[in-house]
């Protein structure tokens, strides 16, 4: 591999790309879903990491676009260049969850990595992307097309800053979204988001058993939840409960703990968080929680039903098979399953819930085949999103490129683009797929506790990122 000058170029900014992404990391940049036409629409961390951003962009003398706070970009624009090449990130990042060794905004490095909420998703992409062009610029290569990198605002939550932008900007002719793995994914699942809602009976008077005051548990319906609770009340105290609760633990790594609220008592489990295209790789405490409660006499009979129809149709299968819609195809795979928040009172309750859905199955499939189950109980859905799934077939320009770019990098000379159930940004513009930064060797931890990012992989991933730019804008150097 030959030492091209933007390469080169690259090795002087490692402290100075490390300073930026501090700088980015410690502002606790979580969408606070703010009010349509709010002039800071998702809240002031986010706003702050945006300004911030840009004003790194402006800095190195590129163009800045701000479509009125609901996103923007860098862009290094290019004379009479007829097509522009986009890099979509965002700024925004998952609650922080729980039971972290490190301050989950301190960007602390130790033993060549940087710990904090969004080193990985989706802040580290972007500055290396800002790095990669500042290399190519300062390198003196020209493109012959527009270079953009996009700044979302609100990708963890409903996208819907990511549609105002690309409504006033408009959108890119082709790119790449630097928020998954390499080598490289041309293929995203279908994503839906929804509630699963139903109503509790009232509590006969007299009756005998636990009463239910709230259930509660989860932030976000793409996080696996890593906390859940329940408060309940009791005339006849609760050590029945608490025995239990002892015989349940005996044999779980994840155990119950009980805690008096008053009069009442709150029942409450630790899981481990994940991100909702990958629960398997955490551990659901809604489950767990929902597991227990199975335990439990409870003075309404529909809490129980409920809690019985979770075990039975949910539980902690991730396929979606109990709810009847586990769905399949050769390219993608099997349906995912996350059941990310519940919120429930004395009068009703309330599951949200994500699912990547298979390439070549449809969203109606995926309530179709719910109806069943859900009409045997009376329970309803209430329909909050759907991204539909995206392909590119390993031939396109776009997926050539990036491929080039990353086995000359990489040494990976076998590597074929694969399928994802992540929803990234790669949907909301033509010929866009997901490409890098975390390489195939590398644990996933976006969304998780003590998120963070290898150093040398990110200086590398930026090498890759700067190849790939030069590809697919043609970039070449005046003699």
């Amino acid at each position: 591999m030959c030492e091209k000058k933007y390469i080169q170029q690259l090795e002087q900014y490692r402290e100075d790309m490390i300073k930026d992404l501090q700088t980015l990391v410690r502002i606790k940049s979580v969408d606070e879903l703010g009010i349509d036409g709010d002039p800071v629409p998702f809240g002031e961390g986010v706003q702050e990491v945006f300004q911030a951003t840009l004003a790194m962009g402006e800095r190195e003398g590129f163009e800045t676009f701000n479509a009125n706070n609901y996103g923007g970009h860098i862009e290094w624009k290019v004379d009479d260049a007829a097509e522009t090449m986009a890099i979509l990130g965002h700024l925004d990042v998952v609650p922080e969850g729980s039971d972290w060794d490190f301050d989950p905004y301190g960007a602390e490095v130790k033993d060549g990595r940087m710990y904090g909420r969004g080193t990985s998703d989706n802040k580290g992409p972007i500055v290396a992307s800002l790095y990669a062009m500042k290399a190519i610029k300062e390198a003196g290569f020209v493109p012959r097309k527009n270079i953009r990198v996009i700044l979302g605002l609100d990708e963890e939550t409903n996208w819907d800053g990511m549609g105002k932008y690309l409504e006033m900007a408009g959108k890119p002719d082709f790119g790449f979204t630097p928020d998954g793995v390499f080598p490289l994914l041309h293929s995203e699942m279908g994503v839906l988001v929804f509630d699963l809602v139903g109503k509790f009976a009232k509590t006969p008077a007299g009756a005998k058993g636990l009463e239910v005051r709230n259930i509660q548990g989860g932030t976000a319906s793409n996080s696996v939840p890593d906390f859940a609770k329940v408060l309940v009340y009791s005339e006849e105290g609760y050590d029945d409960v608490r025995a239990k609760a002892e015989e349940f633990n005996a044999n779980e790594e994840h155990k119950i703990e009980c805690k008096g609220k008053g009069k009442s008592l709150e029942i409450s489990v630790q899981g481990v968080s994940a991100h909702g295209a990958r629960p398997h790789m955490g551990f659901s405490a809604i489950s767990q929680l929902m597991k227990f409660m199975g335990n439990l006499t409870f003075a309404n009979d529909s809490v129980a039903e409920f809690v019985g129809f979770y075990n039975e149709h949910i539980g902690f299968g991730n396929k979606g098979y109990g709810m009847g819609c586990g769905l399949t195809d050769e390219v993608s795979g099997e349906l995912i399953w996350n059941t990310g928040v519940i919120d429930a009172n004395e009068e009703a309750w309330k599951l949200v819930i994500n699912v990547r859905y298979p390439v070549t199955c449809t969203d109606a499939q995926v309530y179709e085949g719910m109806s069943e189950v859900l009409n045997k109980y009376g329970y309803g859905v209430v329909k909050k999103s759907h991204d539909g799934p995206i392909y590119l077939p390993v031939d396109h320009p776009v997926i050539v490129a990036l491929m080039e770019a990353y086995k000359e990098f990489s040494g990976d000379v076998d590597a074929k683009p694969g399928v994802t159930g992540g929803a990234t940004y790669a949907r909301t513009i033509p010929n866009a797929v997901s490409f890098g930064i975390l390489f195939p060797d590398e644990k996933n931890i976006m969304h998780h506790r003590n998120e963070s990012i290898s150093l040398e992989h990110w200086f590398k991933a930026t090498k890759i990122l700067a190849e790939s730019i030069v590809r697919l804008t043609d970039a070449y150097q005046p003699e």
